[in-house]
């Protein structure tokens, strides 16, 4: 198959989203167009409040477009079942949220290593998964922590450690380094680029 007939990893096309109330309409997204091939790294830049959150939750099957079309490795996103969407979210996108979205009762390894357990993954490939991504972002020497004995970098750090973690083809971050200082930025990126060397998008 030639690069040409490769579908984009991710094609939108006509992509609108309105919250709705009883008192107003408003508008997060409208009409938004845009392709993106396997391995490219994509910013999304704006002000607060201008949709960005929005538009990575419709990427990462979180939300549905209230109009337009999403086709995820040339697949139309509208027709996928729950379940698949399920599938897809976990062993296909890595998500580094704005909020962490650590769990506060689950050890740092532990957070990082409960995607990989509802894949049905073996113990042994999840501790070196787990290991490896946390080595990656300076975070293995707190892998018995809990969320709340770490500061907000720290915090950060062990969302992209469990976001790289499960090699996903889609790489989602909502402001993924926004409580990091620059060195720790640095090592994020690193993570990242590791991941990227399996064709992330």
């Amino acid at each position: 198959m030639n690069a040409a007939d490769v579908p984009p990893v991710i094609k939108l096309e006509g992509v609108t989203k309105v919250f709705s109330t009883d008192e107003v309409d408003t508008h997060a997204l409208a009409t938004v167009d845009v392709e993106i091939a396997r391995g490219e790294y994509v910013s999304i830049a704006g002000p607060s409040g201008c949709g960005k959150s929005t538009l990575l939750s419709i990427l990462g099957l979180l939300d549905s477009p209230t109009h337009g079309s999403y086709w995820l490795n040339g697949r139309p996103v509208a027709e996928l079942p729950a379940s698949e969407r399920a599938r897809v979210r976990n062993r296909e996108i890595g998500f580094i949220f704005q909020s962490f979205n650590l769990i506060g009762d689950l050890t740092v390894f532990e957070n990082v290593e409960l995607p990989l357990t509802y894949r049905g993954m073996r113990a042994t490939e999840r501790r070196e998964r787990v290991t490896a991504s946390l080595e990656r972002v300076g975070m293995a020497h707190r892998a018995k922590h809990l969320p709340s004995q770490l500061s907000g970098g720290q915090q950060q750090r062990v969302a992209v450690a469990r976001a790289v973690a499960g090699e996903p083809v889609i790489l989602l971050a909502d402001e993924p380094t926004g409580n990091l200082d620059s060195r720790s930025g640095r090592g994020s990126g690193t993570a990242r680029s590791g991941s990227s060397s399996r064709a992330s998008t």
